[in-house]
């Protein structure tokens, strides 16, 4: 029967340096063993343990960030539906502004012209955007929407506006080619409609203003127009004829000059003639006339002085 292995042995040593005595201490291998095996595993618990705390520091660090970065967006939330707010109460100021100016051209409007200026969106007198929401619905998920509404409202008021700068554009130029004012100092002596003609005695329909003044007393275009002739016409004598646009002309004869040729631009106001006596006339003096797409119309409904 073979005899059991011997089990190695370490001896240490200890001698103090005051008595100078010796001890020695035997240890078994299998004890270090142990010992090193045991300090393995606190060592490894312990950096274990470590880890963890210092995973829980990372966490907790992190937590803060990210519950500063929540704090932020909330506010920058709130502060985005405050500014969709705001502009929603501008776009429906807006909004009620451009009916009551839809309102004023549609009494003003000549049912002649039609120029397509009407009511757009809504007709309810009702904002078209709802105003600011409920904090229970200050959500992210909410604000696209908002915005949308907002985008599609910005865009229907441009339009709305631009066809009201153009009507108005449109309304400008027609004040400015209206004959508004006199053409000449002076007084009438013929008025427009039936008169007694002075050459044959006969009654006739006198289609202008004739406005008695000196000889070569300046004749002023009472509106915005283009020289569509200039020349003499029979008993009208010396005539100048203003196309002022929109159906409108002005007519000027028994000119003495004309200081304006075919083709001219004028403006109101501009000096195009001087009053004379040519043609079948008793005397110096202005015949006026006003047509609208070639009907004499009376000037005195035209001049606002």
């Amino acid at each position: 029967m073979a005899a059991p292995p011997k089990t190695q042995v370490f001896t240490v040593i200890v001698v103090s340096d005051h008595s100078q005595a010796i001890r020695k201490f035997r240890v078994p291998q299998k004890w270090l063993k142990k010992a090193a095996y045991g300090g393995g595993a606190v060592v490894l618990v312990g950096l274990l343990v470590l880890g963890h705390y210092l995973s829980l520091i990372g966490s907790s660090s992190e937590n803060a960030v990210l519950k500063e970065e929540n704090a932020q967006l909330r506010s920058q939330i709130l502060l985005v539906q405050e500014k969709v707010a705001h502009i929603s109460a501008t776009l429906d100021r807006v909004e009620r502004f451009d009916a009551k100016l839809r309102t004023a051209v549609t009494q003003l409007q000549d049912p002649e012209r039609n120029l397509a200026i009407g009511p757009v969106g809504n007709t309810e007198g009702e904002p078209s955007i709802p105003g600011p929401a409920p904090a229970a619905e200050a959500s992210i998920a909410a604000l696209p929407g908002k915005l949308g509404s907002l985008e599609t409202e910005a865009s229907r008021q441009e339009q709305s506006l631009r066809e009201l700068q153009e009507y108005f554009d449109d309304q400008r130029s027609l004040l400015a080619s209206t004959p508004s004012i006199w053409p000449a100092r002076g007084w009438v002596t013929s008025d427009f409609g039936t008169r007694i003609d002075p050459y044959t005695a006969e009654r006739k329909m006198h289609q202008g203003l004739d406005i008695a003044t000196p000889h070569g007393q300046p004749i002023y275009t009472p509106s915005d127009g283009t020289v569509v002739f200039s020349g003499t016409e029979g008993a009208y004598g010396k005539v100048l004829v203003l196309d002022h646009g929109y159906g409108v002309k002005t007519r000027y004869a028994h000119l003495s000059e004309i200081f304006v040729r075919l083709g001219d631009r004028v403006k109101r106001g501009d000096k195009v003639a001087a009053v004379g006596n040519t043609g079948r006339s008793t005397g110096p003096h202005l015949h006026y006339e006003v047509r609208v797409n070639g009907i004499p119309e009376n000037p005195r409904k035209f001049i606002l002085e």
